[in-house]
C-alpha cells in the first residue's frame, strides 16, 4: 500500500530512533510497513459540540485499522462562541480557525503522516479542519461530530438560540428570571453542536455538498449510533483515497464549491459561510469571491424550514432524510454539479442515486416547486457604507428594505447597553464598528446583541449593520462583515449620529446618506484607533489578517 510520506521516519538505519519512539506508543514490527493515518479531532470538555468527540475518534481508528492503516491520533483546539459570546473571549473564535488549520498542518507535516482523518464540531473547528485538508493536499475525509438534540420547554422545542433571546425578554420584562433559569437548564440536553441550521450545522451541510464527508453523514444527531458508523467508515475511506490518489484538491474545485452555495441558500444556512467557504476556497486554490454567493443566491430558492429562519432543528431535517434530500431537488432541477467528484470516490450524483433519499416531505423540507422564499438566504449588499461588500441573511428579515438613524457604536457591548437600558427606539439603525478583522480583532459574532434586539421586542422595528459578525442563530435586518472595516478606515468609521441609513435588499444596496464629499472630508479627520492587544495571539492576528470579503484569512 503507497506510503508517500510515513516511509520518511520508518525506512532506513538512520531512522532507529523515529522507530523506537513509535514503538513506544503502540508500533509493532508489521506496522511499520502500514501506511500511517493521522486523527485529528477537536476533542475537549470546553463545550458540548466537542465532548464526545473522543468517541468518534476511536470508531474511526477501527476503520483505520480494518483497511489496513495504522491510526494516530491527536487533537487541536476549539473555542465554544456561545460560551464565549457576548464578551471579550468572543475576539478569539475566528482566529482559533486559522490557529487550528497551522496547528493541523504543522504535526501533519512533522510526524510525515500520509493520510487523515478530521473530525469537528464547532463553528471555527469545522472550516479549520477543511482548510489543512486543503492547504496539506493528503488524502483526507472530514468528519462531523453531530448536532445536539434540542432542548423543551414551556411544551416546545428549544435551542441556545432561544436562551440569548431570552436574556433580552427578561431585560424588557416580559419573561421572569425564574423563567430563564428554567429555559436554561432545559435548552442543552446533551452533547452536539448548537441544533438550529447556526454555524456548525451549516458548515456540515455543506461539507457534506463539498464531498469531503460522506453522504448522509452530516445529519444524525451526536447520541445516534449511526455517528459512530459514519466514523468507522471514514476511517476506511480515508485508506481507500490513499489508494486511488484520490486528494482533497481534486475533490474541492469550483463545482463543489458551487454545490456547496447552493445547499446553504436551500436551507437558510449561517452567513458564516461565505467567510468560511471563502477561507477554504483560498486554501484549496480555487477562484471564489463574495458576488458567487449572490449570483447563486438568485437562482436558488430556500426550501429548508429549519431555525433561525424557520421553524425546524437538524435532527428534524435528519429525520426526513437529511441533506441528502435537498441535494437530490437540486441536482433534479439541474442546481447541483453531479459529476463533481466525492471522498466515497464517487461523483455526487452516484451518492444520490446509492442513497435514494426520500421526497421532501413538505414540512421540514418544502417541495422545490413550493419553496419558503424564492431566492437564497444569504444576499451580498454593496454601497457607500459597503463599498468592498457585506453579508445580510434576508430569509429571517421579513422586510427588503429600512430606512433609519444611525446609532454608532464603537463596541458590541456598548451597543449591547444601549438595548438593555432602553435607549434605542424604533427606526434606529445600530452601527457597531471596530469589531472587524483587524479592528476587533477577530471579527466577533453578535448574538448577544441581536438576540437582546428581538428579546426586548424590537426585532422587527431595528437594523444592524456591522464589521464584526453575527451568529448562525441571528435573524432580522442585520447586515455584517461590512467592508473595508472601521479599523482600516472605512466608511463605516465615518458614519455619525443621525445619519440616515439605507437598506435596501433588492437593489442589493446599503448606503448611507452623506455626499461623497462629506465622506472624504471625515475621513481626512479621522484617526486610526490603537491597537487592543499589542502582544499574543490577537496582535499577531490582527498584524496579518486580511478583509471580511475575501475570508479573513491570514496568508
Amino acid at each position: 500500500m503507497d506510503r508517500p510520506r510515513s516511509t520518511d521516519v520508518t525506512e532506513g538505519v538512520q531512522r532507529a530512533p523515529a522507530r523506537a519512539m513509535l514503538r513506544a506508543v503502540g508500533f509493532t514490527d508489521e506496522d511499520f510497513g502500514k501506511p500511517q493515518i493521522g486523527v485529528v479531532s477537536s476533542w475537549n470538555e470546553v463545550t458540548p459540540c466537542n465532548v464526545h468527540l473522543d468517541r468518534l475518534a476511536e470508531a474511526a481508528k477501527d476503520g483505520v485499522r480494518a483497511a489496513g492503516g495504522v491510526p494516530v491520533e491527536f487533537t487541536t483546539i476549539a473555542v465554544s462562541d456561545g460560551i464565549a459570546m457576548g464578551h471579550e473571549g468572543m475576539r478569539a473564535s475566528l482566529v482559533s480557525r486559522e490557529v487550528i488549520a497551522d496547528s493541523v498542518e504543522l504535526v501533519m507535516h512533522a510526524e510525515r503522516f500520509d493520510a487523515m482523518v478530521t473530525i469537528a464540531g464547532c463553528d471555527k473547528s469545522e472550516p479549520g479542519m477543511m482548510m489543512a485538508a486543503a492547504r496539506l493536499d493528503l488524502p483526507a475525509v472530514f468528519l462531523y461530530g453531530g448536532s445536539i438534540m434540542p432542548g423543551h420547554f414551556q411544551g416546545r422545542d428549544v435551542t441556545i438560540q432561544d436562551v440569548f433571546e431570552a436574556v433580552g425578554s427578561v431585560a424588557a420584562g416580559s419573561m421572569t428570571p425564574e423563567e430563564l433559569k428554567e429555559l436554561e437548564r432545559s435548552a442543552c440536553p446533551g452533547p452536539g453542536s448548537c441544533a438550529g441550521m447556526y454555524t456548525a450545522n451549516t458548515m456540515a451541510a455543506a461539507s457534506e455538498a463539498l464531498g469531503v464527508s460522506l453522504p448522509g453523514s452530516a445529519g444524525p444527531p451526536a447520541i445516534d449510533p449511526r455517528r459512530d458508523d459514519f466514523a468507522r467508515r471514514s476511517g476506511q475511506a480515508v485508506v481507500a483515497l490513499l489508494e486511488r490518489g484520490i486528494r482533497p484538491r481534486q475533490i474541492l474545485t469550483r463545482q463543489a464549491f458551487e454545490n456547496a452555495i447552493s445547499v446553504v441558500m436551500a436551507l437558510g444556512g449561517s452567513t458564516n459561510a461565505v467567510l468560511h467557504l471563502l477561507a477554504l476556497a483560498n486554501e484549496a486554490r480555487v477562484e471564489l469571491d463574495i458576488d458567487d454567493f449572490d449570483r447563486i443566491s438568485r437562482r436558488v430558492p430556500h426550501f429548508g424550514d429549519v431555525r433561525p429562519a424557520g421553524r425546524f432543528v437538524m435532527s428534524d431535517l435528519d429525520r426526513v432524510g437529511g441533506v441528502p434530500v435537498v441535494m437530490k431537488e437540486l441536482l433534479d432541477h439541474d442546481l447541483l454539479h453531479g459529476d463533481a467528484l466525492t471522498v466515497s470516490g464517487k461523483t455526487v450524483a452516484e451518492n444520490i442515486a446509492d442513497l435514494s433519499p426520500p421526497a421532501p416531505d413538505g414540512d421540514v423540507v418544502r417541495a422545490f416547486d413550493r419553496p419558503i422564499h424564492p431566492h437564497g438566504g444569504t444576499v451580498i449588499l454593496r454601497g457607500s457604507l459597503a463599498p468592498e461588500g457585506s453579508v445580510m441573511k434576508w430569509v429571517g428579515a421579513e422586510a427588503t428594505t429600512f430606512r433609519g438613524r444611525a446609532r454608532p457604536f464603537d463596541s458590541e457591548e456598548a451597543a449591547f447597553e444601549a438595548v438593555t437600558k432602553g435607549r434605542i427606539e424604533k427606526g434606529d439603525v445600530l452601527i457597531v464598528r471596530y469589531e472587524g478583522p483587524k479592528g476587533g480583532p477577530g471579527m466577533r459574532e453578535m448574538l448577544a446583541l441581536t438576540a437582546a434586539v428581538f428579546g426586548a421586542g424590537l426585532g422587527r422595528d431595528v437594523a444592524l449593520a456591522t464589521d464584526g459578525r453575527f451568529s448562525g442563530a441571528t435573524h432580522g435586518m442585520c447586515v455584517g462583515h461590512v467592508a473595508p472595516e472601521a479599523a482600516v478606515g472605512g466608511p463605516i468609521a465615518l458614519v455619525r449620529e443621525g445619519d440616515e441609513i439605507v437598506i435596501d435588499v433588492d437593489a442589493r444596496r446599503i448606503d448611507v446618506g452623506v455626499s461623497a464629499e462629506e465622506l472624504a472630508q471625515r475621513l481626512a479627520d479621522w484617526k486610526e484607533p490603537q491597537p487592543r492587544y499589542e502582544t499574543g495571539a490577537l496582535a499577531k492576528y490582527a498584524r496579518l489578517v486580511g478583509s471580511a470579503s475575501e475570508g479573513a484569512v491570514t496568508g
